[in-house]
């Protein structure tokens, strides 16, 4: 039994990617923050997140069929910030669009007709979209992770390309599949 969580989360195309791919390396050459390389993970924004185990299988065509029927999502990460509460978590901020929250959204009304439990930080009215670029960051050393994202030179622009189910801990993506996918895999 698994002592992880899980997450469904919305990957980016390559370009956007490797600009937040660039932020995480600079943050470990400085040896700000680590984490998020050693933990495996892979650039994205978290649709849900939770601790309760789910069953992979079971949300595998859920998923696959909600991501057949929706396209690209254009995404521009636009100010760095941070959750201060919660292990001191450096992010990048997307533009909120109707588009974004509205995937968000139809997302979650699905989960929950199955039943899925849904945290209330990622309750409609609630959810804080992010792509987490540094976690633990320490507090001395939060002026200069600053610096270094200024310097990616916000905005940032491109697409959410693939939704996934990852598990942690370390990162261990179960399946993903690209947005507009009308074809079978």
């Amino acid at each position: 039994m698994s002592l992880g969580f899980f997450s469904i989360e919305l990957y980016f195309d390559p370009a956007l990617e490797n600009q937040v791919l660039k932020a995480w390396n600079v943050l470990a050459r400085r040896q700000i923050s680590t984490q998020l390389i050693e933990i495996e993970s892979r650039p994205h924004i978290t649709l849900l997140s939770t601790p309760i185990l789910l069953d992979p299988l079971k949300l595998q065509t859920l998923i696959k069929t909600f991501a057949s029927k929706q396209e690209p999502l254009p995404l521009t990460f636009s100010t760095a910030a941070a959750f201060a509460a919660d292990r001191n978590l450096l992010f990048l901020a997307p533009t909120p669009t109707i588009s974004l929250l509205q995937f968000q959204y139809q997302l979650l009304d699905l989960l929950k007709k199955e039943s899925v439990e849904i945290g209330e930080e990622f309750a409609a009215d609630s959810w804080i979209p992010h792509c987490a670029v540094a976690q633990e960051v320490p507090k001395s050393r939060m002026g200069e992770a600053f610096c270094i994202l200024r310097d990616l030179k916000l905005p940032v622009s491109g697409y959410a390309m693939d939704i996934g189910l990852v598990e942690y801990s370390p990162a261990r993506e179960l399946f993903s599949f690209p947005l507009g996918n009308v074809g079978e895999g």
